[in-house]
């Protein structure tokens, strides 16, 4: 199969190719704000699927959904210094209101903790009262310096968790449970393996005690966190007076956790499946897995159409009929650069043999399978089949760009010919991590466990075993 035109060969520019299948592929549109986009129908549906698989697994958890306000004023987001800190340079501000200059500052909200710090100080009383589990569906704003559709936008879709609970115990196996349950929903459903760990003091959430996180491979050897869950412990309690009496009657503080997905996870789905002829979708996260295509617009074809498409949806596979006026051959283009994980073909000839001519997105293997009530079952397998190749794919190319490193230069070598997933040991000083960062923009993934042998970088006793690589 031909690559697509609009598109620039993945190896030849990687950073063209992505904007090239963003567009081709109609996920996403610049907007007249600059670092801010239009969510097309095509990509829109992806996170509406997104939403769908991780709400109903909050809801299982216990989560209940509320919504905060987008705007915090200064003198709240001020209470957590650290959180200010962090946050500083990509704070958008509001100073006037209608036609008058506002007396306080507003930020629109980069993150939420300080709003429901606010709301569960006016919420938790007593133990009875705990724990609480909330998470809100939103968008945040972070002025970015530069931007990248879905990867690093100033305004983008998320959401954020907030818990509230006695002891710290409770809190943080809560925050190790959450971030299990975004590393299965991201390997299961979108067919992207990752590797969970900590993240190094440096590279925490601004505010929190310590930073769950899960690391995903490009095709190009550079990671994405693709999702995060943070113990704040009573940092935010403290700042926001969240406080309750126990069951000894004593007053204590609360501790609290916090974690987040967002939209940069489209933007894996691109980079880790994707390839020159566009978009690669997995099943398990695609709006549309099945397009029904008549080679020609004749009314027993059509009919034909209508009644695969009623057996697939029976059989809760998501199926359409494109029966537009376009030739075969550009909605044969137009299934290929969405990413429609199966194509079906209907023409005179299938009539004739009873047959359906099936094409597969992710190998462009072809074949035929009989026209019977029983097709959605043949369909539902070659579903299963796709989800699985994808992800075995993804793994493999996973482990072939991962590496080892005993010295700074072992590293810097291997970035420059390869980047990919580095495995070395770690003092766990700052000073080490900051050379790394500083020479090569290399950056600390996550602690995977305990250093076996010296340092990359100063050659001293090891405390760390750490994942090391470039990222968006």
């Amino acid at each position: 199969m031909q690559n697509n035109k609009a598109i620039t060969p993945r190896n030849k520019d990687f950073a063209k190719w992505y904007t090239d299948v963003v567009k081709a592929a109609k996920l996403a549109e610049y907007s007249p704000v600059r670092g801010c986009m239009f969510f097309e129908p095509n990509g829109y549906a992806i996170w509406e699927n997104v939403q769908k698989t991780v709400d109903g697994q909050f809801k299982q958890m216990g989560v209940k959904n509320v919504y905060m306000p987008m705007l915090i004023p200064e003198s709240l987001l001020s209470n957590e210094k650290d959180l200010v800190e962090g946050f500083s340079p990509e704070v958008a501000w509001v100073t006037v209101g209608g036609d008058e200059q506002l007396t306080e500052r507003l930020a629109i909200r980069p993150t939420s903790e300080t709003l429901f710090g606010d709301y569960f100080s006016r919420r938790v009383q007593s133990y009875r009262d705990l724990p609480i589990l909330n998470n809100q569906w939103c968008s945040v704003l972070r002025w970015e310096k530069s931007s990248r559709p879905f990867l690093r936008n100033r305004e983008f879709l998320w959401q954020e968790g907030h818990t509230v609970h006695a002891s710290k115990k409770e809190a943080i196996r809560f925050a190790d449970e959450m971030i299990n349950v975004y590393g299965d929903f991201v390997e299961r459903s979108l067919a992207i393996p990752v590797i969970r760990g900590r993240k190094t003091e440096s590279e925490k959430f601004a505010g929190a005690k310590f930073t769950n996180t899960i690391e995903a491979l490009m095709y190009n050897g550079y990671t994405l966190q693709a999702g995060t869950s943070h113990y704040l412990g009573q940092n935010f309690s403290k700042a926001y007076d969240i406080k309750f009496t126990d069951k000894d009657g004593k007053v204590k503080y609360a501790h609290t956790t916090s974690w987040g997905l967002s939209t940069r996870l489209i933007g894996g789905l691109i980079m880790v499946h994707g390839d020159d002829r566009g978009l690669v979708l997995p099943p398990s996260i695609a709006p549309v897995q099945v397009r029904i295509i008549p080679i020609v617009k004749d009314e027993k074809i059509l009919e034909a159409c209508d009644r695969v498409c009623a057996y697939l949806k029976n059989a809760n596979v998501a199926a359409e009929i494109d029966d537009s006026d376009k030739s075969a051959g550009q909605k044969f283009a137009e299934s290929e650069v969405q990413g429609i994980p199966i194509r079906l073909e209907i023409g005179k000839r299938d009539l004739e043999n009873q047959s359906i001519t099936v094409a597969l997105r992710d190998n462009d293997e072809k074949k035929t399978l009989l026209f019977t009530s029983e097709i959605a079952d043949a369909i539902n397998i070659e579903l299963e089949k796709i989800q699985q190749r994808m992800f075995s794919k993804a793994k493999n190319r996973m482990a072939e760009l991962t590496f080892s490193a005993v010295t700074m230069d072992e590293m810097f070598s291997q970035i420059d010919k390869q980047p990919g997933l580095i495995e070395a040991d770690w003092c766990g000083t700052e000073a080490c991590e900051k050379v790394l960062k500083e020479k090569k923009a290399i950056k600390s993934r996550c602690i995977v466990g305990d250093g076996k042998a010296d340092c990359v970088v100063c050659g001293k006793a090891a405390r760390y075993a750490v994942i090391w690589g470039l990222q968006y």
